[in-house]
C-alpha cells in the first residue's frame, strides 16, 4: 500500500510552509531585518504564523502516515487531511492580519487541535484493531 493520501496532503502543506516562508522573507526585506524580528510588529507576526504552523504539521502529517498504513479509513483520512489544511490557512490569515483576536486564528487552532486529536485516537484505536 502506497501512502497516496499523506502524499497528497504532506504536499499541500508543503506548498503552504513555502507560502509561509516567503511571506517572512518578504518582510525581511522590507523591515531591513536579517535576525530577530527587529521590533516590526508585521514581521513579528509573520514569523509566529511560520514558526507555529512548523509546529503543528510535522506532528500532523505523521500521524497520518501511521494511520494510512495502519488502514486508515481512507475517507476519514481525506476528511481530516482538508480539514487540516483549511485550518492552517485560516490562522495563518487569521494571524497573519491581527495579533489580536480574531475568527480565522480562533477556528484554525481549534480546528487544528480536534484533527490532531481524532487522529492520535484514531492511531490509538488502529494500534489494537
Amino acid at each position: 500500500m502506497s501512502p497516496t493520501i499523506t502524499a497528497l496532503y504532506g504536499g499541500l502543506l508543503g506548498i503552504l510552509y513555502m507560502v509561509l516562508c516567503w511571506q517572512v522573507v518578504m518582510q525581511r526585506r522590507r523591515a531591513k531585518v536579517g535576525i530577530g524580528v527587529g521590533g516590526d510588529t508585521a514581521l513579528e507576526r509573520a514569523v509566529r504564523v511560520h514558526g507555529n504552523f512548523a509546529e503543528y504539521a510535522p506532528l500532523f502529517i505523521v500521524l497520518l502516515l501511521v494511520a494510512e498504513l495502519n488502514a486508515g479509513t481512507p475517507v476519514l483520512l481525506h476528511v481530516l487531511g482538508a480539514v487540516f489544511v483549511l485550518a492552517r490557512i485560516g490562522h495563518a490569515l487569521g494571524l497573519g492580519r491581527s495579533s489580536g483576536v480574531s475568527k480565522g486564528r480562533f477556528y484554525g487552532t481549534l480546528v487544528t487541535w480536534i484533527a490532531l486529536l481524532v487522529l492520535a485516537v484514531l492511531n490509538i484505536l488502529l494500534a489494537f484493531a
